[in-house]
């Protein structure tokens, strides 16, 4: 955007009661179509394997006037595997916006701030030291998870938490658990080891209806609470002294935002496994579609789900025979995003 054009004004919606509702119109749209995109690629991906159907035999076994062995194929290897996929992207789009809102900085996401390497060393005590099942690798995965964000927060804490100081700290503790997952894997047996190594890579591979319901249900809740702190981080963009004027309760507002962007990330990983950058790319992507200030946080959200589907898409399509596990293929192409993004920052003189 130039000096000379101003943005579009957000209409506001007005519902009986004083209730009201700013709604940017190109925002709107983009969610729109992000959700086709990501309804399309997930049509595609169910129909995509050994036993390949085309689209409409997809959507006609989706609503039941499928063969047996269609409807099985579909709703019992398949279905779950792309909801995990669009649910998990959903959590770390929407998880990335917020600390990239929080910490005011377009590398703050749970890739850099440590939470997805302390969700991976919860995964690997539960596998080296106990030898877990999927449900309690999940859970260690959850467990680490949430304690990195509480460790990072109150290192980060001096009457307050700023952004660049959250973010220094994050860095930090992302390196110590770096080095405690490496010293891990050489302590685990062979077998430990490989699976191990498996999670850590990040797959949709295998996701069943367990998985699904579980994420469902921390979406069902965690999803809301973050949308709804929209509004209060838009103002808290402004910068504390900003917000404190317009009666936000910043502290109490960048705690509850904080949380639930943990819970969300720590549930996606628990689910899918570490996957990298998602939640990196899927905020800034958002915020050059709409063109809309603030958080973006619902565009995001579509954003993540889009990238991850399309993701999983390109993997299984791209290389044949031997398809690359999800997190491998987010991990590649968002190493190449973050020169690219570390490079116009650069330019910017952001940095």
């Amino acid at each position: 955007m130039t000096a000379t054009q101003t943005p579009r004004p957000p209409r506001v919606l007005r519902a009986p009661g004083g209730l009201s509702v700013r709604l940017h119109p190109r925002s709107a749209l983009v969610v729109v179509l992000l959700l086709a995109c990501a309804l399309a690629a997930s049509v595609v991906l169910i129909g995509s394997g050994d036993y390949p159907m085309e689209p409409g035999d997809v959507l006609r076994t989706l609503t039941g006037g499928g063969t047996g062995a269609q409807e099985f194929i579909v709703r019992e290897l398949r279905l779950p595997r792309v909801v995990v996929g669009l649910l998990a992207g959903a959590a770390l789009g929407l998880a990335g916006a917020v600390f990239q809102s929080v910490t005011r900085n377009p590398l703050g996401s749970p890739d850099v701030l440590g939470l997805a390497q302390g969700a991976t060393t919860g995964a690997l005590l539960v596998i080296v030291l106990r030898h877990g099942d999927t449900a309690s690798v999940a859970a260690g995965a959850a467990a680490g998870g949430l304690a990195a964000g509480a460790a990072i927060y109150a290192l980060a804490w001096r009457k307050g938490v700023h952004g660049y100081r959250f973010v220094l700290v994050g860095v930090g503790v992302a390196a110590v658990l770096t080095a405690l997952i490496g010293y891990l894997l050489t302590k685990a047996g062979l077998t430990d080891a490989a699976r191990a190594t498996v999670w850590m890579v990040g797959s949709l591979t295998g996701r069943g209806w367990e998985q699904v319901w579980s994420l469902l249900g921390a979406c069902t809740v965690l999803v809301p609470l973050a949308l709804g702190h929209g509004r209060s981080l838009r103002m808290l963009e402004m910068g504390d002294d900003t917000a404190y004027a317009l009666g936000v309760r910043v502290e109490r507002v960048r705690i509850g935002a904080l949380g639930t962007a943990v819970l969300l990330t720590t549930a996606a990983t628990a689910a899918a496994g570490p996957i990298a950058f998602v939640a990196l790319a899927a905020p800034q992507l958002a915020r050059r579609l709409t063109r809309a200030p603030g958080p973006n946080l619902l565009a995001a959200t579509c954003t993540g789900a889009a990238l991850l589907t399309g993701a999983d898409l390109a993997a299984q399509r791209l290389f044949g025979a031997d398809r690359l596990p999800v997190g491998a293929f987010t991990g590649t192409a968002g190493g190449c995003y973050l020169l690219w993004l570390l490079f116009t920052e650069r330019r910017a003189g952001r940095i």
